[in-house]
């Protein structure tokens, strides 16, 4: 909380973590969230890629249920193949917000490109998922949102693996799509070796 309690003091009080997940995925969407953690928020939190799913799914369980607010935006494969990668991640942020419903006083980024440059409350900050609580906080839910929805996908279509790659392109998901095509999960701008 060093950088929220910094921002505090200078009278920025509602600090909001913004992250998203599926930036690289060749199917499913691009998700993104957005949190407000209270001042006295004491548990440890990491970036969402270095818990293991159980200990992400009881965080996102208590992040929901003590920060002060919490939004989750979507962007489907279908926005991303038309919009294109930037302009997803920016929408999938400004919906996550919207969600989220809430005033903030400034917008922590994880990395080092503002998609929310029109925003003057809005910062970046490289690592910013493992330095920054809220911003952890934020990629923790938006990938337990995002494998859900993956998982439920594998139940339809079982041979591409989601349930374990989520929509990476691991060696299986690759074969699977050399051996059957595209599903329309699938992001066409992504998988053009595959078409």
């Amino acid at each position: 909380m060093r950088l929220e309690n910094s921002l505090r003091r200078d009278g920025k009080l509602f600090v909001c973590g913004i992250d998203e997940v599926g930036r690289g995925c060749l199917a499913g969407p691009l998700v993104a969230a957005a949190v407000i953690l209270p001042a006295n928020w004491r548990k440890p939190l990491k970036d969402s890629k270095l818990l293991s799913a159980q200990m992400r799914e009881e965080l996102n369980e208590y992040i929901l249920e003590k920060s002060l607010a919490s939004g989750i935006g979507w962007v489907d494969n279908f926005d991303v193949d038309e919009l294109g990668l930037t302009q997803s991640v920016r929408l999938a942020y400004m919906r996550a917000l919207e969600d989220m419903n809430s005033g903030f006083s400034i917008a922590v980024i994880d990395g080092n490109y503002n998609y929310l440059d029109d925003f003057e409350v809005a910062q970046t900050l490289i690592k910013a998922d493992q330095k920054v609580s809220c911003v952890a906080a934020a990629s923790i839910i938006a990938k337990v949102a995002r494998d859900k929805y993956m998982s439920k996908q594998s139940e339809i279509h079982p041979e591409y693996d989601f349930i374990k790659n989520v929509g990476y392109g691991t060696k299986k998901h690759r074969e699977a799509l050399m051996n059957n095509g595209l599903t329309s999960l699938h992001r066409k701008s992504f998988c053009k070796a595959f078409l």
